[in-house]
């Protein structure tokens, strides 16, 4: 109910009062709690008292902020001395060519990521003095993961102020950014900071989050506690590790052995090594010795200090570029990281022989995981590889209020297409408000609601387009029945028409030039009937729950609106039979 709710601080009251209730219910037994916040994914959304505590620190721009990092890294010692700060990639713009107009935009945008990550920080430190006031800091492993990739690019050479767009692949005017500059870091845009800082947060290595190929995609920084078992604090650890490895390391911590059945079901082997060997012997053989990487068709191998990488060729700020495997645009690098811990010296040429062997062993270990058929962000698998969708072949379905919070996988899809939406309403004696039913969020979505009574669609494309179509009167007390045909142009995103009716009478109508074409949000938006759970869709206050009562919302997918129907429409009307698949 709160304005200004954070939820990585609600994320730690929780995590802390847990930790204390389960240290008080059983103190004799060890817990595991795992604290993993939104933050600092897009959008960047940071409490007011941050917002502006690092005005003016990215006033030099994204190459500056590389090597500063770089130097940084080499002060502290967590490179090695001989290691190479990485050219940047000739498709990233340097800050002396970025333009200058739009320079603000960008300082501002990274100045709020910083603000975020420093107020996620702050949240972590309040876990620390917890677990230090509960008097077990000394015997807690206390892990801290920076991320789960390199720094996002995805936010394009310009930033983003809405997020919808960037995932539904839609560019954003700069002038647009330029103008809403103020918003960043407030529920007023869901932001993303551009490319160029990406590239400037990875330093040293190459590329940035989706290139799994490069070390700029997957490498996070690590920090592990345990005063009882690790007695050198600050020192540093240089043995190659993997994600997977941490249960191992945790199950081996708490004494526990994997268990081989579960509920009845016979558990995969844990492929992870513990990295407990580590703590007591900062010289010792890193035990793992393989770990394969692919994503979007970025494909990477380690072994024994060798890393072989191929960028498959699609930068990651282009949503739905494709390019062919194994293509022109692919080459496969061979790196030596013992000595070169930023893969800056290709030795491809040089050790084709050990290179082959790499690939052989990329192929394995695809093969063994699973990993095979590779695709890329535009390339459609194949019908035996596809996730199976419950609603798959079905075009009608009627929804009730017990319908809410449903994730837009489990709805029937109503993009690229034409669709009829009609509501079966009792109106009260003193009329009704509210939302009827309505999908997505204050970014991007759709929602058909009552508008002091009167019967309205709106459709927010991105937050950036808002079409409204409404009647002229309220309805009276009753049952009514509201329907909104959308007849679609045809194509990838296209437009359409929407016409709205009330007991079979059109009531209003209007166009979409364009339409969301493959997502209304990936961040926890959902399809509700009665309410609007999530941010508001429409120009209305959260909740805004529906007065009437609804009997059910039925949707159903048209193939092609017929000409029949169109001239019903034309007509001023609009009924179930008229409309055809």
């Amino acid at each position: 109910g709160r304005d200004d709710y954070p939820l990585t601080e609600d994320m730690a009251d929780r995590a802390i009062e847990w930790m204390q209730r389960v240290k008080a219910h059983r103190p004799d037994k060890p817990f595991l709690c795992y604290f993993a916040p939104g933050a600092v994914h897009t959008p960047l959304h940071v409490p007011d008292a941050w917002l502006d505590r690092f005005r003016g620190f990215f006033d030099a721009g994204w190459d500056d902020l590389r090597q500063s990092i770089f130097e940084r890294q080499l002060d502290l010692g967590v490179i090695p001395p001989d290691t190479v700060n990485t050219p940047r990639p000739d498709v990233i713009p340097s800050w002396d060519e970025y333009p200058d107009r739009y320079k603000p935009v960008a300082r501002r945008l990274m100045e709020v990521f910083a603000a975020f990550l420093a107020h996620t920080d702050a949240q972590v430190a309040r876990l620390i003095e917890a677990i230090e006031a509960m008097g077990e800091w000394e015997n807690t492993l206390f892990v801290y993961i920076t991320g789960d990739n390199g720094a996002s690019a995805e936010g394009r050479i310009h930033g983003t102020w809405s997020l919808p767009a960037l995932q539904n692949g839609a560019e954003e005017d700069p002038e647009f950014l330029l103008e809403h500059i103020d918003d960043f870091g407030t529920v007023r845009s869901e932001c993303h900071y551009n490319v160029g800082w990406a590239w400037a947060l990875d330093a040293p290595f190459q590329w940035m989050k989706q290139v799994a190929s490069h070390f700029g995609g997957t490498r996070n920084g690590l920090a592990i506690s345990w005063p009882r078992r690790i007695t050198d604090a600050g020192g540093l650890r240089t043995q190659f590790h993997h994600v997977i490895d941490l249960a191992p390391t945790i199950l081996e911590a708490a004494g526990i052995e994997a268990p081989t059945w579960v509920n009845g079901i016979r558990q995969m082997p844990i492929e992870g090594t513990s990295m407990g060997y580590s703590f007591g012997d900062p010289d010792a053989a890193s035990e793992r010795r393989t770990q394969y990487f692919e994503m979007m068709g970025n494909r990477g191998i380690y072994h024994d200090g060798f890393m072989a990488s191929c960028f498959h060729g699609r930068v990651p700020w282009v949503r739905f570029g494709s390019a062919p495997f194994d293509g022109p645009q692919e080459n496969w690098e061979l790196y030596d990281i013992r000595e070169d811990f930023s893969q800056n010296n290709d030795l491809a040429a040089d050790r084709p022989e050990l290179l082959a062997e790499m690939r052989e062993l990329f192929e394995s270990e695809c093969l063994r995981n699973g990993v095979y058929p590779l695709r890329d962000a535009a390339m459609d698998l194949p019908p035996e590889a596809r996730a199976p969708i419950a609603l798959a072949g079905l075009t009608r379905m009627t929804y009730t209020t017990a319908h809410v919070r449903m994730p837009e996988r489990s709805v029937l899809n109503l993009k690229n297409r034409s669709y009829l939406i009609w509501a079966d309403l009792e109106v009260p004696a003193d009329g009704a408000e509210g939302v009827i039913v309505c999908q997505g969020g204050s970014f991007n979505g759709w929602s058909i609601y009552l508008d002091g009574g009167v019967p309205t669609w709106h459709y927010n494309l991105y937050g950036h387009e808002r079409t409204t179509v409404a009647g002229d009167l309220a309805l009276p007390p009753g049952r009514h029945e509201v329907r909104l045909l959308f007849d679609h142009d045809g194509g990838f995103g296209a437009g359409g028409t929407a016409t709205l009716a009330v007991d079979g009478v059109v009531v209003g109508s209007g166009r979409l030039e364009r339409s969301v074409p493959v997502v209304f949000s990936m961040g926890g938006e959902t399809f509700d009937v009665g309410t609007d759970t999530g941010s508001p869709v429409g120009p209305y206050p959260h909740g805004f729950a529906c007065t009437a009562t609804i009997h059910g919302v039925t949707i159903e997918l048209l193939g092609e609106v017929s000409d029949a129907t169109r001239e019903a429409v034309a007509a001023g009307m609009l009924h179930a039979e008229a409309v055809t698949q």
